[in-house]
């Protein structure tokens, strides 16, 4: 297997771990059994179509301007650094049960629709993919695997997501398995960001 592939495996799956709304609606939706994979599919896509646009553009990019690679890594980092400590204060708070209300069971369309709009109206996803993902591609010669890491990594975690979700519906119900989880993503977010700064 490519070299590449692995970190950008690690890179993907690291960035779409942390709790936010679309990961939180495909988890409610996979403990209620609802549109599992259509849900999970409209969320992988999307995460594939930033991927390979971040990947492929900022590629060609960096080479016309050779500054602006740096540029967005430190700003990446930077990033990383705030979105971490705000996982970090999540877990030190104590986060609050997802499991708390169960909807009613909602037709196909506005559940696809609801997973686009957590998906393409949520400015942290143009930030991981465009611009984060994009950038520390740029740092492997061949782009094209690392890209395909992640992409793997979006898959790999929907799905797993909305299919593990009801093994996972005992643990949390509980606010402190959240708090366990976000303090973990905000440890491996300031792990990135300080491995971007030292590149």
């Amino acid at each position: 297997m490519n070299s590449a592939f692995l970190p950008g495996f690690a890179l993907g799956f690291s960035l779409i771990l942390a709790i936010g709304a679309q990961n939180a609606f495909v988890l409610r939706q996979g403990l209620r059994r609802d549109h599992v994979f259509a849900v999970c599919l409209t969320c992988a896509l999307s995460d594939a179509v930033l991927i390979v646009g971040g990947v492929a553009g900022f590629g060609a990019l960096a080479e016309a301007v050779p500054w602006l690679e740096t540029t967005m890594r430190f700003g990446g980092a930077a990033f990383l650094l705030v979105y971490g400590a705000l996982n970090l204060r999540s877990g030190w708070r104590g986060g609050a049960s997802l499991l708390a209300s169960d909807d009613l069971r909602s037709a196909l369309g506005p559940v696809l629709l609801t997973a686009l709009a957590l998906t393409w109206l949520n400015p942290h996803v143009y930030l991981d993919t465009l611009v984060l993902i994009g950038s520390v591609s740029a740092q492997y010669a061949d782009r094209l695997s690392f890209g395909l890491g992640a992409v793997t990594a979006s898959f790999t975690f929907f799905f797993g997501l909305g299919y593990g979700a009801r093994l996972l519906a005992p643990l949390f119900a509980h606010p402190r398995a959240w708090q366990v989880l976000d303090t973990g993503v905000g440890l491996t977010m300031w792990a990135i960001a300080g491995k971007l700064l030292v590149m």
